[in-house]
């Protein structure tokens, strides 16, 4: 259970939660932010996320992350941040887990194909399209669609921001704050630490990022002073090590950033923090310069790597041919969204199953259809 007495007040506490959109019984042993972060880890989205792409398509390779490790390691950042700066560990752990559950198969290209399949029909955004998932299409329980997640969960989804998403409305969903709270913010801060030190290390991993390309690389440099790599022979243990030292680096750097921010705010309240416009939790402005070095590498050595622009060529014919054909036969969807083509549109209903698949899914169904 949360020990409230031990949270400063402008974090979020079972006493300030402005509670689910369906009143619940009291749990006798979990808190409600607590059956939050269980809710997620036993959803079906969240399961599936160990078959979604994070830069690699599963199966290439074991090692490579996945949405779901990259998930579990982005909760362990944010967990740490929120215990030190004496916010809500359990909210911040609930927020983290979830934040990627609705991103599509295919990883960013995915999600790009979607939102041109849906240009005519309200778009697709991953952080949107979360806030759908808990919602509405996730729906274990009899009484109400979605997972009845407490308000400022729902918020941490919708909130949710990182350099490479693009703008969302989620107003349709009734958040009317400004901002997250500092929980919520803790998520989009983890969450681009974990990318940046892990897509690196995958990069390096796959040989498709060259030791000698990264000379120049800020974070990289720093962190190899503080290991000694010089000294380390094994490649893989120096691979390993300048990832964790990086990560060590940014997440100090944002607990000293993070509180001479919050203390000079002032907050007395969590209304206090979601009526600002500015965010609290933040990197100091050297941490900051170097990790938009680090993404701007990523960028060109990675991303735009020429090995994984040829196989995101292929995801959009993928997902136009199965989305049309969903389209055409919605008998190859499963009953429950079926249903949904009646309230919420056929296009609509068609991106909300594809957008749930896993990559070896899409592709057996494309096989199928």
């Amino acid at each position: 259970m949360i020990m409230t007495d031990s949270l400063a007040p402008y974090a979020v506490s079972p006493q300030n939660s402005r509670l689910r959109r369906f009143d619940e019984a009291p749990h006798p042993y979990r808190s409600d932010f607590e059956r939050d972060r269980d809710r997620i880890m036993h959803a079906a989205a969240f399961r599936r996320l160990e078959g979604k792409t994070q830069v690699f398509m599963p199966g290439l390779n074991d090692h490579y992350r996945t949405r779901l490790t990259h998930s579990i390691e982005v909760a362990q950042i944010g967990r740490t941040i929120a215990r030190c700066l004496r916010l809500n560990e359990t909210l911040t752990e609930a927020i983290c887990l979830g934040h990627d559950l609705g991103h599509s198969p295919f990883g960013h290209t995915g999600e790009a194909v979607l939102n041109v399949l849906m240009a005519s029909h309200g778009g697709f955004e991953h952080n949107a399209q979360t806030v759908r998932i808990v919602d509405l299409v996730e729906h274990p329980y009899a009484e109400f669609a979605g997972l009845n997640l407490m308000y400022e969960t729902r918020l941490g989804f919708a909130r949710h921001h990182s350099p490479y998403d693009h703008s969302s409305s989620c107003g349709e969903a009734g958040f009317a704050d400004y901002n997250c709270t500092l929980e919520g913010q803790i998520a989009d801060v983890a969450d681009r630490i974990a990318y940046n030190c892990h897509d690196l290390e995958d990069g390096l991993r796959s040989r498709l990022i060259e030791e000698a390309s990264m000379a120049d690389i800020s974070l990289v440099v720093r962190a190899r002073e503080n290991i000694n790599a010089d000294k380390i022979e094994d490649y893989v243990v120096m691979r390993t090590r300048t990832s964790k030292a990086m990560l060590d680096y940014l997440v100090s750097d944002c607990l000293r950033a993070s509180r001479n921010k919050i203390e000079s705010a002032g907050l007395a309240s969590v209304q206090d923090v979601c009526g600002r416009v500015d965010k609290l939790i933040v990197l100091g402005d050297d941490a900051g310069r170097q990790i938009a070095e680090l993404e701007r590498f990523l960028l060109d050595h990675l991303y735009h790597n020429p090995v994984l622009l040829e196989s995101n060529r292929q995801v959009h014919n993928w997902l136009a041919t199965l989305f049309e054909r969903l389209c055409r036969n919605i008998e190859r969807m499963p009953r429950y969204f079926r249903n949904l083509t009646e309230t919420h549109g056929l296009e609509r209903t068609v991106c909300d199953y594809i957008a749930g698949m896993t990559d070896r899914y899409c592709l057996s169904m494309l096989q199928e259809t």
